[in-house]
């Protein structure tokens, strides 16, 4: 064996190794949530008065949603003179007429809300936020997305957490509107899920960090100002905020039992183009604060905590990198003669893949899903984040080379259960040069199949089709979901339309 396949191979366990270091911080993660499960959160004394609460709705191009999201916003639980509702619009198409009607609608019934529009769009998200808050009354904030629709007792069941003076923020879990949707949809469900059950729990009660995730969550204004208020030199300003305040000593307090529903993407584009921005903004926000953190005073838990869930996404850059040296791996050590070395390569994937398994059986097994129900959409999962893997890498390398992007908003359709509206070509997901590539890499797994199948290197078999199924799946979804979506909810209105006909 040459000296620069020695070299290579060096290269392709050490990415294994480290691939399998962050895949085995999914069974920590398991291990904390059922260690500290059953300690539940409970409001430490009690308020002497209900507080004056703001509520920040920020919107963009949302016409299909606004409406929902204003009306279900105006239903929460709360008195009313205590009650302010910020409708924060940066839209430039017919969400600023549909929003501002709906404002004035509510507030001809007595509610205290107000249409707040902003010519340009500095500071994206963070920018409206700040916007807002400048006039707004209220001594804690909460933020609704536009694709959320909140319970009425949201507020009577956060609220009372901040009689705890070092209480900064309450986070409650997400739902999901359009789980039933498609495979696609069902898969993201599962991922956040896992997030919110077993991370989030994991995180909080165990006394580490953790972050607001940009909605459904409750801050006091004396947190946000004091950890230095809302930043827009990172894609992930709630992920930025939430490590400045939790440095500065505030509590957080995750609620698991409060759910929030929102609609999850149906486009594939619009997918992407949400993991592409977490994952960029996650690496924007470890440069920016991790030295910090490992410098302070915090115990080495809680640092390694940080260092695993703000560098989580470069494993995405190990990822691309393995798929391109796994199937060379695999021919080099075939034509010398060492097709049992392949055998070393099975801890390393077992230790990754294992830990998806055991990540997400164990979050369905808390929702009381059944065995089977549990089981059926691993693979597809696996596949799913293999295929995420070019896209989420560009991410990764744009945030490391400090390559500026514009916060590119999630598509909101209006989607709920299986049904969908006819959507604007421009509320989809941009098509890229990036599907093109996905699917040569899927084409370079169909050759190592063959190969594998050819040299009777059944070992290496079922990893190549999850690679394989994962690169062509995201690739095809790529070019042709937004299509084909848009096409469906076309003969869908139709048909109502001609329901509609025949009953008048």
């Amino acid at each position: 064996m040459t000296t620069v396949e020695i070299i290579f191979l060096g290269v392709y366990f050490t990415v294994l190794c480290v691939l399998a270091v962050y895949g085995s911080h999914r069974y920590r993660m398991a291990y904390l949530y059922y260690r500290h499960k059953f300690k539940l959160p409970t409001p430490r004394g009690v308020l002497p008065a209900l507080p004056r609460v703001t509520i920040q709705l920020p919107i963009f191009n949302e016409m299909y949603v606004v409406e929902r999201l204003v009306d279900s916003v105006c239903r929460i639980d709360y008195p009313r003179e205590l009650l302010e509702i910020q409708v924060l619009d940066d839209s430039t198409d017919e969400t600023c007429g549909i929003a501002r009607a709906c404002v004035e609608r509510h507030r001809n019934k007595g509610l205290n809300i107000v249409y707040i529009h902003r010519e340009n769009r500095q500071g994206f998200k963070a920018g409206a936020l700040e916007h807002g808050l400048k006039v707004a009354s209220g001594e804690f904030v909460a933020v609704f997305d536009a694709d959320f629709v909140p319970s009425p007792d949201f507020l009577q069941r956060t609220v009372p957490f901040f009689a705890d003076a070092k209480v900064g923020m309450v986070q409650v879990r997400w739902g999901h509107l359009n789980r039933e949707f498609s495979i696609l949809t069902q898969a993201q469900s599962i991922f956040l899920d896992g997030h919110f059950i077993i991370e989030h729990t994991a995180r909080n009660r165990s006394g580490c960090f953790f972050n607001f995730n940009g909605t459904a969550g409750i801050w006091r204004r004396a947190t946000i100002e004091d950890a230095g208020g809302w930043q827009h030199d990172t894609l992930t300003e709630d992920l930025d905020l939430s490590y400045r305040a939790q440095l500065k000593g505030w509590q957080f307090i995750f609620l698991p039992e409060v759910i929030s529903p929102a609609e999850v993407p149906v486009d594939m584009n619009a997918f992407k183009s949400q993991q592409h921005r977490w994952a960029k903004g996650s690496i924007q926000t470890a440069k920016k604060l991790l030295p910090t953190i490992l410098k302070s005073d915090l115990p080495f838990v809680v640092k390694r905590e940080a260092f695993f869930h703000l560098t989580n996404n470069m494993a995405y850059l190990l990822m691309v990198l393995l798929s391109v040296l796994m199937p060379m791996s695999m021919v080099v050590r075939f034509h010398h003669g060492l097709y049992g070395t392949l055998f070393l390569d099975l801890p390393f994937f077992v230790t990754a893949t294992a830990s998806v398994c055991v990540f997400y059986v164990a979050t369905q097994r808390e929702q009381g899903v059944s065995g089977w129900a549990r089981l059926k959409y691993l693979p597809f999962l696996m596949s799913l984040g293999i295929g995420l893997a070019i896209n989420n890498a560009k991410a990764v390398l744009e945030a490391l080379l400090n390559q500026q992007s514009g916060f590119a908003r999630t598509p909101k359709t209006g989607s709920e259960g299986k049904s969908l509206k006819r959507v604007q070509k421009s509320y989809l997901g941009a098509k890229t040069l990036m599907p093109f590539i996905e699917l040569l890499f899927a084409a370079y797994f169909t050759g190592a199949l063959w190969f594998a199948i050819d040299a009777r290197i059944y070992t290496s078999v079922p990893f190549i089709i999850l690679f394989q199924a994962g690169f062509l799946y995201v690739g095809l979804s790529s070019l042709l979901r937004g299509r084909l979506k848009t096409a469906e909810a076309s003969a869908t209105l139709k048909s109502s339309e001609e329901q509609a006909r025949r009953v008048a």
